[in-house]
């Protein structure tokens, strides 16, 4: 299978970069079994045929929203109800990152919520305050989109583009953007080295390069 342009992330890389439980990214998107049951995963991963708990890039970004919903309890069935209904709407196999979800998901989760909700949630302005904490624009922060308004590519550093998550770079691995070389190999390099300025003369980068790997890798650690 070719992965360029898609990215690659274990679980466990998956959990570094959104702060989801790799057990939990496993249920969500692999499927589990319960005691109603069988439950299918949220969706069909990019990687799905490869025979491996592995993700792209695009789901990766799709599980960043996935747990921002799940830190406000809503539960998974609602997600999943959410995931269909804006997929339907969207025509988008990954809806959660689509931009128009930015400003038309309201709708889509108010819906999920009508058919699925818990009591608790379906009090209107407790459900608009749930949905606004979430959906807002710091989670799409950063996010560049295609002309069709499909993820492609993310900054993560808050007004910055020093760091990038580019399936089309390094499998989607954190890299700085103007050099292409991965952040985390860049802070092993200057722990080993015990020296910025060696970590920057050995990848001939500048001492800001590596301080913005630095300050990345300390984000997601």
């Amino acid at each position: 299978m070719d992965l360029t342009g898609i990215g690659l992330y274990t679980l466990k890389e998956a959990e570094r970069l959104t702060g989801a439980d790799a057990r939990e990214v496993s249920r969500w998107l692999f499927g589990y079994t319960s005691k109603e049951g069988a439950k299918p995963p949220l969706w069909t991963t990019q990687l799905a045929e490869l025979d491996q708990k592995v993700i792209g890039f695009r789901d990766l970004l799709e599980l960043r929203v996935v747990k921002a919903f799940r830190n406000h309890n809503v539960s998974l069935r609602v997600i999943r109800a959410a995931i269909e209904n804006a997929k339907a709407i969207f025509g988008s196999d990954y809806p959660f990152t689509a931009n128009r979800f930015l400003t038309d998901g309201k709708s889509v989760f108010y819906e999920a919520l009508r058919d699925h909700g818990e009591l608790e949630l379906t009090d209107l302005v407790r459900r608009q305050l749930v949905f606004e904490h979430i959906v807002r624009p710091e989670l799409y922060a950063g996010i560049e989109f295609t002309a069709e308004g499909h993820a492609k590519r993310w900054f993560p550093l808050k007004q910055s583009h020093a760091v990038v998550l580019d399936p089309e770079v390094s499998f989607g691995k954190p890299v700085l953007s103007e050099y292409g070389i991965r952040t985390d190999l860049i802070v092993e390099t200057y722990k080993a080295e015990k020296s910025k300025k060696m970590a920057a003369s050995l990848y001939s980068i500048p001492l800001s390069a590596v301080d913005a790997a630095i300050r990345y890798e300390r984000l997601v650690a």
